[in-house]
């Protein structure tokens, strides 16, 4: 069994579960640029104690590079989590994160996203270079 069958993908517009990536089309090489990446863009996703998204990570794979380069991991752990019970907890977290990062080759921005009951889910999105 390989990794990639474990993963799931789909129309980000129709799941849930699918992280949805907002970044520029093109970025100009070696200067920072906005990542935006959500669960439940379109379709909230349950954030409950019993159901949730536990965390999103991004990865950035280099046009032409044989490797893969870990940007960020974002745990999500406020779940309604409390002494009192599931779901009374104090705090819930919304599954999106927003970062900074720059790049000095073309490539693929690759977000997964772990739901604690339905598993892996991923989505990608290339990025191109201004031509200068």
């Amino acid at each position: 069994m390989n990794f990639s069958d474990l993963v799931q993908t789909a129309d980000w517009k129709k799941e849930k579960h699918v992280p949805a990536i907002d970044a520029p089309d093109t970025v100009q090489a070696g200067q920072p640029f906005m990542v935006s990446v959500s669960v439940g863009k379109e379709i909230p996703h349950p954030n409950t104690t019993e159901h949730h998204i536990a965390w999103i990570d991004v990865y950035f794979k280099p046009a032409g590079d044989a490797f893969t380069y870990q940007v960020g991991h974002f745990d999500f752990r406020g779940h309604g989590e409390s002494a009192k019970g599931a779901n009374k907890g104090p705090v819930y977290t919304d599954p999106g994160v927003t970062f900074s990062m720059k790049v000095d080759k073309p490539g693929t921005l690759v977000a997964m996203s772990l739901c604690n009951v339905h598993g892996l889910w991923q989505d990608s999105k290339p990025l191109a270079l201004a031509i200068a």
